[in-house]
C-alpha cells in the first residue's frame, strides 16, 4: 500500500508541476515573439528604405543617360541638315551651269548647221564648175574623161611595176649582203665570247707516292696486291723505277679515277691487301657514281637549266670522264650549250631552249646501252624516252643532219657543235679511234658466255678476260682464249700482237661466328 502511495504522490507532484511550467512557459514565448516581430518591422523599414534609395539612383542614370543620347541625336540632325543643304546648294549651282552649257550647245549646233548648209553650197558649185572644165578639157582634146583615166591608170600602173620590180631587186640584194654579214657577225662574236681552254684526256694518270716502302706495299708479296687491283679496277698499274711515281694506264678516264681514288685511300689507311682492296674499289665506285650524279647537277645549275629528268643530269655528269677525239666530252657541250645561247639571243630565238639542246647534243655518247646507233640518234631516243621537248629532241637528233629538222633550234646546234669541234686544237682524232678499238676489243670479249669482266691493257697489247669459276672450267678457259684470239684477228686491225689472258679464280669463303 505504501508503494502505491507514493506513485500516486509522484504522479501528482508531477501533474501539478506541468500544470505550473505550462503556463509559464507560454508566457516566456509570447515575449519572446513579440520582440522577434518587432525587431523583424525595424529591418523592413530599413530594407524599403534603401531600396527607395538604389531605384532613385537608377532612376538618374537613366535620366541622365537618355539626355545625353537625345543631345547626340539632335546634333546628328543638324549636322545632317547642314551637309543635306549644302548638297543642294550645290545641285542648284550645278543644274545652272548645265542650262548655261546646253543654251551654248544649242547656239554652236545652230552655229555648225549654218557652216553645212554654207558648205554644202559651195560643194555643189564646185561639182558644177568640174563638170565645165570636164566637158571643155574633153572638147579640146577630143576622147572622155573615163578614157583619159583609163590610159592615166595604165601608165601609172606600168611605171609602178618598173619602180617596185627595181626596188625588189635592190632590197634582195641588200639583204643577201647583210645576211651574210650578219651571220657572220654572229658566228665571230659567239666564238670570242666562248673562248675556253680544250681539255685533252691522255690515256695515263700519274700517282705520286712518297717512299719506295709504299711502292713495294701495293706490289704485295709475290705481286698479289698490284694483281688484285688491276683485277677490280681494270686499270694497268706500271711499277718501274721511276722514283716517287705509279703510272694508271687505260683508256677509260672512269677506271683510272678509281683507281686513283682507291689507291689515296688505301695507302692513307695503310691496310692493303687483296680482301681491302676489292672492298676500297667497291666504295670508291659508289662515291665515284655520287660525284657523276653532282657533277651533272651542278653542270646545270651554272647554264641556268632547270627540271630535267635525273637520269640525263646523271648521264651529263659522265660526260667529265669522256672524250670526243680528244676533246673533254663535258666540256665541248657546255661550250656548245653557250655558243647556241648567245646565237638564239642574237636572232631572237628561246635562249633556254637552245642552251638545253645544246647541253644535251651528245648524251648519246654516255649511254650505257650503246647499241648500234649513231649516237645522234640514239641521245634523241633517251631525250624522248625522258620527256624532253619535241623540239630539243628533233635537234639532238639532227645535229649530224641523220634527221630532216623540223625546229628552229636544230642548225643552231648544228652550227655550234661545229664551231666547237672544228677549232685548230680542239680535237684529236688518233685518241678516239683508239679508245674505239680498245672499247671494241673489251665488247668482243664480254660477249663469251660465262665473262665476267674484260679489260684491255698495255695500250690493247694485252686483254684481261675475267671468268665466272661456276660457269667456265679451266678447260674451257684455256680453249676461250684461243677462241678470243682468233675473233680479235678475223675481225679487228690492230698494230703488233694482243695477248689475251683468261683467269679463272676460285674462292671459298666462311664466316665464323
Amino acid at each position: 500500500m505504501t508503494f502505491v502511495y507514493l506513485i500516486i504522490g509522484i504522479v501528482v507532484g508531477a501533474a501539478l508541476a506541468l500544470g505550473i511550467y505550462i503556463p509559464v512557459r507560454k508566457s516566456m514565448l509570447k515575449g519572446r515573439k513579440e520582440e522577434i516581430l518587432e525587431k523583424a518591422e525595424i529591418e523592413g523599414e530599413n530594407i524599403k528604405k534603401e531600396k527607395i534609395l538604389q531605384a532613385k539612383e537608377k532612376f538618374l542614370q537613366l535620366k541622365s543617360e537618355h539626355e545625353k543620347a537625345v543631345a547626340e541625336k539632335n546634333a546628328q540632325i543638324k549636322e545632317t541638315e547642314i551637309r543635306i543643304k549644302q548638297q543642294l546648294n550645290t545641285n542648284n549651282q550645278l543644274g545652272e551651269n548645265l542650262q548655261r552649257k546646253i543654251k551654248e550647245a544649242d547656239s554652236m549646233k545652230q552655229s555648225l548647221q549654218a557652216q553645212k548648209e554654207n558648205l554644202e553650197r559651195k560643194v555643189q558649185e564646185y561639182d558644177k564648175l568640174r563638170l565645165d572644165v570636164n566637158k571643155q578639157i574633153e572638147a579640146i582634146a577630143g576622147m572622155s574623161a573615163t578614157e583619159a583615166k583609163n590610159m592615166l591608170m595604165e601608165n601609172m600602173k606600168a611605171e609602178a611595176r618598173t619602180e617596185a620590180q627595181a626596188y625588189i631587186n635592190d632590197t634582195m640584194d641588200e639583204a643577201r649582203l647583210n645576211a651574210a654579214k650578219e651571220a657572220k657577225r654572229i658566228v665571230i662574236n659567239t666564238i670570242q665570247r666562248t673562248a675556253t681552254e680544250t681539255a685533252i684526256e691522255n690515256a695515263v694518270t700519274t700517282f705520286p707516292i712518297e717512299n719506295d716502302e709504299i711502292k713495294g706495299r701495293i706490289i704485295g708479296r709475290e705481286g698479289r696486291n698490284i694483281r688484285a687491283l688491276e683485277a677490280a679496277t681494270g686499270v694497268e698499274i706500271v711499277v718501274d723505277d721511276t722514283p716517287d711515281t705509279i703510272l694508271l694506264s687505260a683508256f677509260d678516264p672512269v677506271r683510272r679515277e678509281v683507281a686513283r681514288l682507291a689507291l689515296h685511300q688505301l695507302v692513307i689507311d695503310g691496310r692493303i691487301h687483296p680482301a681491302r682492296i676489292e672492298e676500297v674499289v667497291t666504295k670508291v665506285q659508289k662515291q665515284l657514281e655520287d660525284e657523276i650524279l653532282e657533277t651533272g647537277k651542278r653542270t646545270c645549275i651554272d647554264l641556268g637549266i632547270h627540271g630535267m629528268n635525273i637520269e640525263l643530269v646523271r648521264m651529263i655528269g659522265r660526260m667529265k670522264y669522256r672524250s670526243s677525239y680528244g676533246q673533254n666530252l663535258l666540256q665541248h657541250s657546255r661550250e656548245v650549250a653557250n655558243i647556241c645561247a648567245i646565237m638564239a639571243a642574237e636572232l631572237g630565238l628561246n635562249v633556254k631552249l637552245a642552251k638545253r639542246a645544246g647541253l644535251l647534243h651528245d648524251i648519246g655518247k654516255v649511254s650505257e646501252e650503246e647499241p648500234e646507233l649513231p649516237h645522234a640518234i640514239l641521245g634523241m631516243k633517251l631525250a624522248e624516252q625522258y620527256k624532253e621537248r619535241p623540239e630539243i629532241c628533233n635537234a639532238i637528233g639532227s645535229h649530224h643532219e641523220e634527221v630532216e629538222m623540223t625546229s628552229i633550234i636544230s642548225p643552231i646546234v648544228l652550227v655550234g657543235d661545229a664551231i666547237s669541234g672544228a677549232r685548230p686544237g680542239a680535237r684529236r682524232e688518233v685518241i678516239e679511234s683508239y679508245i674505239k678499238r680498245l672499247k671494241g676489243m673489251e665488247d668482243l670479249a664480254a660477249a663469251y658466255p660465262g665473262v665476267t669482266k674484260s679489260y684491255a691493257i698495255q695500250a690493247g697489247r694485252e686483254l684481261r678476260v675475267i671468268v665466272g669459276a661456276e660457269e667456265v672450267s679451266d678447260e674451257q678457259a684455256a680453249t676461250l682464249s684461243g677462241e678470243i684470239a682468233q675473233k680479235i684477228q678475223n675481225e679487228m686491225t690492230y698494230p703488233g700482237q694482243v695477248k689475251i689472258t683468261v683467269i679463272r679464280e676460285t674462292r671459298s669463303v666462311a664466316y665464323a661466328k
